[in-house]
């Protein structure tokens, strides 16, 4: 029979996806067994209320490794904990209080847990979810959306196939007038991903080119707390200076938490945590971001070697992993702020980025 859906595994997951997002529940299922996995963001008193009979004392809230650490439990996988009954207050100090501790044993997580996890990281959401095993005799609304592990865990993959191009213009940009904007659609998590082609950069040759993670507070807005901004509207001038490049602007906010986690981060470093602290609080680890879909944009745009322009080794190694060879790379300085020098020492000390105080300095003194 003719499908107008070929590939079913990956429609599952972006209806669970959209699902989730909404605040709705996901059931996931692996070898006969099946569990309700709900995001804690979505809980009010009536999902509780409801919620409460049909677990009868099964539920169990699944966290990530980074969030169980700060509740005072040493783990380098999820964990979940009982709960034998949906108690909100306990459901949201286990996972987002910053004086929260571990109150109950933390069993290991199963493969539903696990898929549930990844599930929340694909939707941007908080990594905390109320999961809920399924009995024989479980009375599901067949509206909710089915999803298997096996397509979850397979989803960040399958759709490295089906990057496209959907969409090109010029898009003068100031201090570089002659550029492209190259939209792809695919990748995961149902976000496009931009390409800009800087100049006319020559795609026989190594190309210059930057990986630029959205950044919605230091690109659109200024923010004094990084130096995101700087970095992209310098890299774009100094390639239009130098030639061309390409500069990759990948949907991938907050380190690739996603906007809303993002600002809970913000709330907390205002706090006194530095950028990993605060990150480590609401259950992510360092860097959640993948670049492997990064790489096929390249190499659909026909670029094969490259000159990267960041501070992050991380990118380096990300690119050489996925095929790319990369023949050099370069620093990109953004400007210190009393606001954001604690931010950069943190990336610096905490997360190996390349560095040079020094030159940052001579950046910030006004020019003789």
């Amino acid at each position: 029979m003719f499908s107008l859906i070929p590939n079913s595994d990956v429609i599952s997951v972006e209806r669970a996806i959209a699902e989730f997002r909404a605040g709705r529940p996901a059931l996931i299922e692996q070898d006969g067994d099946a569990a309700l996995a709900i995001g804690v963001e979505a809980f009010d008193i009536d999902l509780a209320t409801n919620l409460e009979s049909f677990a009868a004392g099964r539920a169990r809230l699944v966290l990530p490794s980074a969030r169980l650490r700060r509740l005072g439990v040493e783990r380098t996988t999820p964990g979940a904990i009982a709960l034998p009954a949906i108690d909100l207050s306990r459901i949201e100090r286990l996972s987002l209080h910053i004086d929260g501790r571990i109150d109950a044993p933390v069993a290991c997580a199963t493969k539903l847990d696990e898929a549930a996890i990844e599930l929340a990281a694909l939707s941007y959401a908080l990594p905390a979810l109320v999961v809920v095993p399924l009995t024989a005799d479980s009375a599901i609304d067949p509206a909710i959306v089915k999803v298997d592990t096996v397509s979850l865990f397979g989803y960040r993959r399958a759709k490295l196939r089906d990057l496209r191009i959907v969409g090109r213009a010029p898009v003068p940009l100031e201090g570089a007038p002659d550029s492209e904007f190259v939209v792809f659609r695919g990748g995961e998590g149902l976000r496009d991903q931009v390409a800009i082609i800087i100049g006319r950069p020559d795609f026989n040759q190594p190309v210059p080119m930057r990986l630029h993670s959205a950044c919605l507070t230091g690109d659109l807005f200024g923010s004094l707390k990084c130096d995101c901004g700087d970095q992209l509207r310098d890299t774009a001038q100094g390639m239009a200076r130098d030639g061309g490049g390409v500069i990759l602007y990948l949907d991938q906010e907050g380190r690739g938490n996603g906007i809303a986690n993002k600002m809970r981060a913000y709330k907390l470093q205002s706090q006194g945590f530095d950028t990993y602290d605060a990150d480590e609080v609401l259950g992510f680890e360092a860097d959640q971001r993948r670049f492997d879909f990064a790489a096929e944009m390249l190499r659909q745009l026909g670029v094969a070697h490259v000159r990267i322009m960041t501070n992050n080794p991380q990118k380096i190694v990300a690119l050489q992993r996925a095929g790319l060879d990369v023949v050099s790379d370069q620093r990109v300085l953004g400007r210190p702020t009393v606001e954001n020098v604690r931010y950069l020492a943190s990336k610096r000390d905490r997360a190996g980025h390349i560095i040079d105080f020094d030159a940052l300095a001579a950046r910030a003194r006004p020019k003789e």
